[in-house]
């Protein structure tokens, strides 16, 4: 549980706010954060006992586990992508972090090994020497993407729906908005195999962005490729002490402080309308709040779907939706683990796949976390933790009983152990403690449809071109997170947060 020093306090039924903002993820308590420091009086409604969705965190037996990835962008100190610092400073906070010198050890097919180190000429040095016929395609394809982030980090990330904020941002660095748009139809996978032609070379691509998009290279927008793989070599993958809900915490807490209204165990039930406008919320218990602008955290599957039953689905959402699909949720396997069964020097993160063509697959690429490497406060004395983690989907998990139920996560968590077993070898006998979670529990916990980790495009979708904005067909209605532009990860999410505030503040400031 959360402990602010500012106590979250309980609105009347029936109060009114500038805002209202549903669901405490990062989305949307930066969005909170925002429109508070801009003297806007916002209630934010979680209905979990904790912030952060999927960043936040969970303690058992003397472990502080992370909900979801430990491998976390903007929060370096220079730029304009540092996103998460910048959110933090904006309610007077700030946090300790840990810069990781390998964002990702490799564990890939035919015995590919490699590591993406922060330095980025030592990352280029021994990707070249598995692939030297190759190293002036290497360079090249990195340096394209390292010219997108360029072009972003010249630019103060706000909403592009506003058009004042565009045509302001557009004099002061039109290169870099020029650059920007011509770059936004374009994938990975159209830039890698204008450079690259080696067939295992470009599945190493098509690993390098579905570790991070829920999809090859074919499908994951340039724009966010260049974000990530270049800040993790300018800003750098950094780890908070004390785990990564101690963003969401502390995002929280500030909120608090400057006189937001956060109240926890509220569960949203439907989004009050009048007229063809969001007007309110109506909380399971019965409770009414009122706002002049509400703003939906859920998934756009979510908010259309489930809290706002009694409309028709909108045209822009019935489109949206015949564009993105369903990213898949996880099984999720969190280990307390004897420090010996781990080697002297072993890295934070890693990605293990033993046959290319299971990458997209269920079960196939795991990713894994060891954020015990960076803060050893996170377990107790001569222990780690690994969270590890492998797509899965709802529907492997329904209709079962809870003793089939219980005999399929422990059989799936033997599996996860058995492959890290062959990374680690001794990481099995070490185990100490486990948890098992499934799309079920994602669903359950995080309240997202299937217990998906967001929109992911359908074959054949250009860039980012159809990603939603802010704004949705219903008038002040706003939905923000990983279903609006520029969608999943922390620091894009943190961005929609910025541009929704900035929209929303627009509108009430006309």
């Amino acid at each position: 549980m959360t402990s602010h020093s500012a106590q979250p306090r309980f609105a009347p039924d029936g109060a009114a706010f500038d805002v209202i903002v549903i669901g405490a993820g990062i989305g949307g308590l930066v969005t909170a954060t925002q429109l508070i420091t801009q003297g806007f009086s916002v209630l934010l409604l979680e209905k979990y006992l904790i912030p952060g969705g999927s960043a936040g965190a969970f303690e058992r037996e003397g472990y502080r586990f992370d909900v979801g990835a430990s491998m976390i962008f903007g929060c370096g100190q220079r730029g304009t992508t540092n996103l998460l610092t910048r959110a933090l400073a904006a309610v007077g906070q700030s946090l300790e972090t840990v810069p990781d010198p390998v964002q990702i050890h490799y564990h890939l097919p035919d015995g590919l090994m490699l590591k993406v180190h922060r330095d980025y000429e030592k990352f280029l040095v021994e990707l070249t020497e598995r692939f030297p016929h190759e190293a002036a395609g290497i360079r090249a394809f990195y340096d394209e993407c390292w010219r997108v982030f360029n072009c972003l980090n010249r630019i103060e990330l706000l909403s592009l729906e506003e058009l004042r904020y565009v045509a302001r941002v557009f004099f002061q660095q039109p290169l870099a908005c020029l650059g920007l748009a011509r770059r936004l139809p374009l994938t990975v996978g159209a830039i890698a195999k204008r450079y690259l032609t080696d067939p295992q070379l470009l599945k190493f691509i098509d690993m390098e962005c579905y570790c991070w998009s829920a999809v090859p290279a074919d499908r994951t927008p340039l724009i966010n490729a260049g974000m990530v793989f270049s800040d993790r070599h300018y800003g750098g993958v950094r780890y908070p002490q004390g785990g990564v809900g101690r963003i969401a915490e502390a995002l929280a807490e500030g909120f608090v402080q400057a006189g937001g209204q956060l109240q926890y165990r509220s569960h949203v039930s439907q989004i009050l309308t009048e007229r063809g406008r969001a007007i309110g919320v109506k909380l399971a218990t019965g409770q009414r709040y009122w706002g002049q602008r509400i703003v939906s955290n859920a998934t756009r599957w979510d908010t259309f779907d489930r809290l706002l039953t009694e409309r028709p689905l909108p045209a822009a959402e019935r489109r949206w939706r015949r564009r993105y699909q369903l990213a898949p949720s996880f099984i999720s396997l969190h280990l307390g683990i004897e420090a010996s069964a781990l080697p002297t020097g072993t890295h934070c993160h890693h990605v293990v796949l033993e046959d290319w063509s299971q990458l997209a697959a269920a079960g196939g690429t795991l990713l894994v976390s060891i954020p015990t490497q960076l803060d050893p406060s996170l377990a107790p004395a001569s222990r780690h933790i690994v969270h590890a983690f492998t797509p899965s989907w709802l529907s492997a998990w329904q209709d079962l009983t809870p003793a089939q139920y219980a005999a399929k996560k422990a059989e799936a968590a033997e599996q996860i152990i058995q492959r890290l077993d062959r990374v680690f070898p001794g990481l099995a006998a070490g185990v100490r403690y486990r948890s098992v979670g499934t799309p079920r529990t994602h669903r359950r916990f995080l309240g997202r449809t299937a217990g998906t980790y967001g929109p992911i495009p359908r074959p054949g979708l250009p860039g980012l071109l159809f990603m939603p904005f802010n704004r949705t067909a219903l008038r002040q209605l706003y939905c923000v997170g990983d279903s609006t532009f520029p969608g999943q990860g922390l620091n894009a999410v943190a961005f929609s947060g910025f541009a929704c505030a900035h929209r929303v503040a627009a509108d009430l400031s006309r």
